[in-house]
């Protein structure tokens, strides 16, 4: 799949103000879907939304990072940057869609977790942790599909999962352009040359063996034609559900635990 874009187009592109985000695809390709609030020990995130559905008459559990079109919208939802109460929201929801044999559907698009004084003090690093523990050995099939923005260790905590997809402008990083600039050049603005360097786009990360497949977006961007870009959505998942409901759970897991260990061993060479 060819895509003449640069990384910084890319991201340019998906901060765009009108680009759909989780709330706008979720009642685009799901039936009946029903939220559910709360991770049953401080409060409920919203830069996570999560509850059931249907796809294809098969019930499944959403969980998604949520993004804002306005700043009051973007306030209410920390911009997309979950708290540690999200990440255990969405390991809530992970593990009664396991007592039910749900499959569990991820949508990722955060910057990365929010790093403020509350969030450390509740535990933001150990309940990204866990979250990354409990899904790889979580029995029952996980999708995980990056919309927008896949950023560092807030995106991996609703991303190990048996099959990652990302849309065909969505980006996924270890971290930000503009971290990258800081850490390296102790020069923010220049981001732009970072995120041309460190290959984070979805032919990148398909090169690498961490996405498995890209879905392709409308021309000129997934906010030109939403109504489109969640019908590739939707194919998608609906052809890759019964690849994974099939499998015995033993082997779920096994290959779940292959796929991270194989790229595990790529990114140390």
């Amino acid at each position: 799949m060819s895509n003449p874009l640069t990384a910084w187009e890319r991201i340019e592109l998906i901060r765009n103000k009108n680009r759909p985000t989780a709330r706008d695809y979720i009642p685009m390709i799901f039936e009946h879907f029903i939220e559910m609030h709360g991770d049953r020990c401080y409060g409920d995130d919203e830069a996570i939304i999560g509850g059931i559905g249907r796809i294809a008459r098969v019930p499944v559990t959403i969980i998604a990072h949520v993004k804002g079109r306005n700043l009051e919208e973007n306030k209410k939802t920390n911009f997309a940057m979950p708290h540690p109460e999200g990440y255990r929201k969405a390991l809530r929801l992970m593990k009664q869609a396991e007592k039910f044999g749900r499959p569990v559907i991820c949508l990722v698009d955060t910057p990365g977790a929010y790093c403020g004084i509350g969030a450390e003090e509740r535990g933001q690093h150990e309940a990204i942790a866990k979250n990354l523990m409990e899904m790889m050995r979580l029995k029952t099939p996980i999708l995980t599909i990056v919309l927008g923005e896949g950023g560092s260790g807030g995106a991996l905590g609703l991303a190990v999962c048996d099959e990652l997809a990302m849309l065909q402008n969505a980006t996924y990083s270890v971290i930000s352009p503009r971290g990258f600039a800081s850490i390296l050049w102790k020069d923010a603005s220049r981001e732009k040359e970072a995120a041309n360097l460190i290959r984070i786009t979805a032919e990148d990360l398909k090169e690498f063996g961490i996405c498995d497949a890209i879905i392709p977006e409308p021309v000129g961007g997934a906010h030109r034609n939403p109504a489109l870009a969640a019908e590739a959505i939707s194919g998608y998942v609906r052809q890759a559900i019964p690849n994974f409901i099939q499998k015995p759970i033993d082997n779920l897991l096994q290959t779940r635990y292959i796929k991270f260990r194989k790229v595990g061993a790529f990114s140390e060479t």
